[in-house]
């Protein structure tokens, strides 16, 4: 891309605003090398990538870069060898742990979100643990940058020598300060180090009392620091292990920056992710901060903006503009008033297509799109060079051959008052014949004119169309509104008016303009009041789609409440009626109990197969919510009499109606007599039964010959159990007392299953296995209640 573009555009500006947001070095460097590109597929991973980055900002706010450190130069000197100083390697493994941090955070994210993040998480899988690398970084060297003693053994051993060599040499010189005879001869009692030494300050005129070595005395001579020759052995061993304990520091320090230089390529790898992570991260939070929108991309040359601001223009102030090209016309001539907003126009189409093309979101509503160019020129601005002697129109003449020789089809061009700094006629026909050139390259074209020719020209062009800035006549300003369809008009005569000048003047004024141009200027105000009275009427179309497509949200949402409550409404009374059969079934139960009970008081015969039957009816009980409402809702104009034969419906059963009251009607359902709710009966065709009372009989017909063993041989767990409990039933109304359950032997699952059974009946008081002579374990004997 052209250079001079880039800074005619300001492109600068963009990337030193997004350098801003980057949290590293490397980061920046990006910022700063960045430039559009012309291949399509590669824009477009670029802006996704942008998009990501904007996903995670808005889901969990600004990545987790902290940590990260240049470490370049430092990894690149590790691979040749090198040895690299401890903070050198503090800032790697402060570093790789960042790294790991960063990775954990990108894959939990993509896993979390729906679309996943797919381009950060590949360079995030760039990024290698290397947890054994830091671990062997920090057990050596703190938080400090220090080396800390359990580095290694000797020097482990070297600093526990030295600290008592230095206590030796302490104890040693206090003592000699504390002394009485040599304060005397000290100028202070205090141990001083010099050259790496320790000595004490002595008077000069004392010294030939102390001996030993003298390393430095004061400006005036009165005072010499002394190291005593009593502690000069303990001071050499002490440099001794201070030159040991340096060698072994090298040595550690060399050893971790070998095993730094092992892992350069991952480390690389690694610096080259987390770079293009932080770079995406900046091009996010800059898309944030200019409240962009991700544009839709095209290769046709095609440009739709909506709402489009320059994104160096405050954007509390600056007016959105709506501009498109190249889908009916190729070339858009922009005519209108001198600050008016036509050369901010061009620079905010430019600049927005060239943060397209970098992969930067863009200032302008969704929707908007832009096409991937492979070339964007610009001439712009006054850049007459007065070394090279050249005029203003010159200046502009050079860049336009230079344009001409390098555009094609899939080239963007910018011209700010094409054909101005010479002769009017000659400038307005050489700005025709240049957009000529242009349009038969098919180039897409943006220009902006003071000329009325060029007025005609793009009205009888088919490739062309005009546009204007909106001006106010009334208060004499600029709107800075693009207006696509209508040419600008230069409002003079308005603007004159406005400002106090003689009317008589005005309209001799008026005198002097050709029929044709009078007829042009109405023309162009009857366009422009049409194109505001449609502007006025698209912008009422939005706002009453936009009132329906929120009416049209809350009817949704209210259809959806009322959905649901009317499902919760189902299933509580669903609920309700579980509980009333539930309720019915436990007193069906004890009704079945208590005429067993009668049963063996009274000796009843009722058959057992009829209160089998019985407990199975009021089992199955329940007829659905539906068929209820159904079968109640006949029985409501039907009434109800003594003798009528009706259906329980709580029960699903057929009774004879003995009593009616007002609220509840006595039934008889079988040997059992229950007061029920008139709208839970449901009347039959049946004839009407003489209703008599139950009579009940101490003494009936023998009852059936019952068995009283039960074998279960060769039958599952669940069949066997069905068995005992219908067995156990009758065993019961026939009064026995004990029976056998006979199940073999077998793998004993069987007897298992029957025996965990018989724990739980109601009616066994306890069992036992077989004897000798009554089957063994193949068979149980049961006591029942």
């Amino acid at each position: 891309m052209n250079e001079r573009v880039l800074r005619i555009l300001e492109f600068d500006k963009i990337k030193h605003r997004l350098m801003q947001h980057a949290s590293t070095t490397m980061g920046r460097e990006k910022a700063e090398a960045l430039k559009p590109s012309s291949h399509f597929e590669e824009v477009q991973t670029w802006q996704q990538a942008t998009e990501e980055g904007r996903t995670v900002y808005r889901l969990k706010g600004l990545i987790p870069l902290g940590g990260i450190r240049d470490i370049r130069e430092a990894v690149k000197r590790a691979s040749i060898g090198a040895s690299l100083n401890a903070k050198e390697l503090l800032d790697i493994a402060d570093t790789v742990m960042a790294g790991r941090r960063l990775k954990k955070f990108l894959f939990t994210i993509d896993e979390e979100y729906d679309q996943g993040v797919p381009i950060l998480t590949g360079y995030a899988a760039m990024i290698s643990d290397l947890k054994e690398l830091e671990d062997e970084i920090r057990e050596c060297i703190d938080q400090n940058g220090e080396i800390v003693d359990h580095a290694s053994p000797d020097l482990r051993r070297i600093r526990s020598e030295l600290r008592d060599a230095h206590a030796r040499v302490k104890e040693k010189l206090e003592s000699m300060i504390r002394s009485s005879f040599y304060q005397k001869m000290l100028q202070e009692p205090i141990i001083t180090i010099r050259n790496d030494r320790y000595c004490i300050p002595v008077k000069a005129e004392y010294r030939g009392t102390f001996g030993g070595i003298v390393h430095d005395q004061s400006a005036s001579g009165a005072t010499l620091f002394i190291e005593p020759e009593e502690v000069v052995a303990i001071n050499n061993r002490v440099q001794e292990l201070e030159i040991k304990e340096q060698r072994e520091i090298e040595r550690i320090l060399a050893k971790l920056s070998a095993s730094v230089g092992k892992y350069t390529e991952e480390l690389q790898a690694g610096l080259e992710a987390l770079a293009e992570i932080d770079f995406i991260h900046a091009k996010a939070v800059l898309a944030n901060e200019m409240r962009a929108a991700k544009p839709i991309l095209n290769a046709q040359g095609k440009i739709r903006l909506k709402h489009a601001r320059h994104p160096l223009l405050d954007p509390e102030t600056a007016v959105p503009i709506d501009v498109r090209l190249g889908d009916d016309f190729s070339l858009l001539v922009i005519t209108g008033p001198n600050t008016g907003g036509k050369t901010v126009t061009l620079k905010t189409v430019g600049l927005l297509t060239l943060m397209a093309m970098s992969g930067l979101q863009i200032p302008a509503l969704d929707g908007s799109e832009l096409s991937v160019f492979d070339k964007v020129f610009a001439d712009i601005g006054d850049e007459q060079s007065i070394e090279q002697n050249l005029s203003t129109f010159s200046s502009h003449m050079t860049n336009i051959i230079d344009i001409l020789e390098q555009v094609d089809f899939r080239s963007l061009v910018l011209f700010d008052e094409l054909g101005a700094g010479t002769d009017p006629t000659e400038g307005a026909a050489l700005a025709m014949a240049i957009l000529d050139f242009l349009v038969s390259r098919g180039a897409k074209t943006i220009a902006t004119t003071h000329y009325s020719e060029l007025k005609a020209y793009a009205y009888n062009n088919e490739e062309a169309i005009n546009a204007s800035m909106e001006f106010d006549v009334e208060s004499l300003r600029p709107t800075y509104r693009l207006l696509i369809g209508v040419p600008g008009r230069s409002n003079a005569f308005a603007i004159s008016e406005r400002l106090g000048l003689r009317q008589d003047v005005i309209e001799r004024a008026k005198t002097k303009l050709n029929a044709e141009d009078v007829q042009v200027d109405d023309l162009i105000r009857q366009l422009e009041k049409n194109q505001l009275i449609a502007e006025k009427e698209r912008r009422e179309a939005e706002r009453l789609r936009r009132e329906l497509e929120e009416e049209r949200a809350k009817f949704e949402a209210e259809r959806e409440k009322f959905l649901q409550q009317r499902e919760r409404i189902i299933e509580l009374a669903e609920e309700k009626a579980r509980t009333v059969i539930s309720k019915a079934e436990r007193e069906a139960a004890e009704i079945l109990e208590e005429l067993r009970r009668m049963r063996r008081e009274a000796e009843l015969s009722y058959k057992e197969h009829e209160l089998i039957e019985l407990k199975k009816k009021l089992e199955n009980a329940a007829p659905t919510r539906r068929e209820r409402r159904r079968l109640r809702k006949a029985s409501a104009a039907k009434e109800i009499h003594p003798g009528d034969t009706v259906v329980v419906l709580t029960f699903n059963q057929k009774g004879t109606v003995l009593e009616v009251n007002e609220r509840d009607v006595l039934v008889q359902i079988g040997a059992m007599k229950t007061k029920v709710k008139k709208d839970d009966l449901q009347p039959t065709d049946q004839p009407k039964q003489e209703t008599r009372p139950v009579v009940t009989r101490s003494h009936q017909t023998a009852p059936t010959r019952v068995q009283m063993d039960l074998d279960l041989r060769g039958e599952t767990v669940e069949e066997a159990i069905l068995e005992i409990d219908k067995f156990l039933d009758n065993a019961v109304l026939h009064g026995f007392s004990e029976v056998s359950i006979i199940h073999g032997k077998g793998t004993g699952a069987l007897r298992a299953g029957v025996q965990q059974f018989l724990r739980k009946h109601p009616q066994v008081k306890s069992f036992r296995p077989g004897v000798h002579g009554e089957g063994g374990t193949g068979v149980t004997i049961v006591t029942l209640k």
